[in-house]
């Protein structure tokens, strides 16, 4: 009797090294790894109409899900770089890895190129819209505090000297598409993971 409670017990330490060796591949990005689809989205193995295509029943594509890939570059582990051209923002980790997030970007005549700072954070941030902005949409507010309403979303780092902000959505089905003025958007979701992994005047190359 005693030494099947023994085996037992052994059996369930087994058991356990084995759920926190897992975890701690995850910790550690372990390659493929592939964090969970935003609440109330499920994943399809089929390509979306577009970037992520977060339909009206909720599907996407797990290509544009937030996840560690295999990424060569001679940029250092903590830099953000940013595919306007195939919707992925990339956060360095090194190793040959980064951590990949879907994106919305800038519409046409209103894409641009360069290499900034993070220069500051914030959390759930006031939106002023510029001028420029408020010319060709008129019925936008001088002035919109932070919140679940605003279009800078949960969170947002801000680019050097520029009106240019990586930040949030209230409309997360516009990411994968061309639909801002300039700024990177991502889901809330993922805004808040990266907002917790970068660090004011990490470097930003947006290609």
């Amino acid at each position: 009797m005693i030494k099947r409670v023994g085996q037992f017990f052994a059996t369930i330490g087994l058991a356990l090294v084995g759920l926190l060796s897992s975890a701690q591949a995850q910790t550690d990005f372990a390659p493929g790894w592939r964090f969970n689809p935003p609440p109330g989205l499920t994943v399809a193995d089929t390509r979306p109409r577009h970037h992520l295509a977060l339909q009206s029943s909720g599907v996407v594509s797990p290509v544009y899900l937030r996840q560690v890939v295999a990424y060569r570059t001679e940029q250092r582990a903590g830099t953000i770089i940013i595919d306007t051209r195939a919707h992925f923002l990339y956060l360095v980790l090194g190793e040959g890895r980064a951590l990949r997030y879907g994106i919305g970007v800038a519409r046409s005549g209103f894409e641009w190129a360069g290499t900034h700072r993070v220069t500051r954070k914030a959390e759930w941030p006031g939106w002023t819209p510029p001028a420029e902005m408020r010319q060709r949409q008129p019925g936008l507010p001088a002035h919109m505090k932070g919140g679940l309403d605003n279009p800078l979303g949960a969170r947002a780092l801000y680019l050097g000297s520029t009106l240019y902000r990586i930040h949030g959505t209230n409309e997360p089905w516009t990411i994968g598409s061309n639909v801002s003025s300039g700024c990177i958007r991502l889901t809330n979701e993922d805004v808040i993971d990266l907002y917790g992994r970068v660090k004011l005047n990490s470097k930003v190359v947006v290609l």
